[in-house]
């Protein structure tokens, strides 16, 4: 069997895409797709829990599989590894489009398999690292990141009706009861009196 795999993280991204990477790949080298896997999940799941993970249990010698690239399979250099490790054990054929890999039960694909493994979580590291320095900078400049303190509470649906609800206090109304009359909840109430006017 011949299996096209395409995976994307998020419902924001499109499968469109490597599919059609992957069927103008398969008629270059004549090959048949029998079977699509799509799934939209990240590949920090576990591979139980992705269709992948199945198709992997699925497949057995002589069956080919076709990525776009290896990174579809999995986030880091172990994952990529073992699902390589596993496939090659089972003399499960290996391409990938993107790098042009045909990689199989051989020194070469294992050689190539770990060498593209590795470049990848190194590139991920250099750019979480990269992420890290430049948010200490930020930091030692003195610049707030994210939002200010106290923001989010700073403006209510009340604001502009303190003075009622000081009032409605005043005559011994409940929060409850000045939420009807006001049209907000008895939580938004309370919370803009113990905030806001008791303070």
């Amino acid at each position: 069997m011949n299996y096209g795999y395409i995976r994307v993280s998020s419902e924001k991204q499109t499968l469109a895409n490597q599919k059609f990477e992957i069927t103008k790949y398969s008629e270059e080298k004549r090959i048949t797709i029998d079977l699509w896997i799509e799934e939209v999940i990240s590949s920090t799941k576990k591979l139980d829990e992705r269709k992948f993970g199945k198709l992997l249990k699925k497949m057995k010698k002589g069956d080919q599989l076709i990525v776009t690239e290896l990174s579809r399979l999995g986030r880091n250099l172990m994952q990529i590894m073992k699902i390589l490790h596993d496939c090659m054990e089972k003399d499960i054929l290996v391409y990938t489009i993107k790098e042009r890999y045909e990689l199989g039960n051989n020194i070469n694909s294992k050689v190539l398999a770990f060498a593209f493994g590795l470049s990848a979580e190194i590139e991920r590291n250099l750019i979480s690292q990269r992420t890290k320095e430049a948010l200490a900078r930020i930091r030692s400049e003195g610049k707030t990141l994210g939002r200010p303190i106290g923001s989010k509470s700073s403006y209510s649906k009340l604001s502009e009706k303190a003075e009622k609800v000081r009032s409605l206090i005043d005559e011994g109304k409940s929060y409850s009861a000045i939420g009807r009359i006001l049209g907000v909840h008895r939580l938004t109430v309370s919370s803009f009196a113990k905030n806001k006017l008791l303070n």
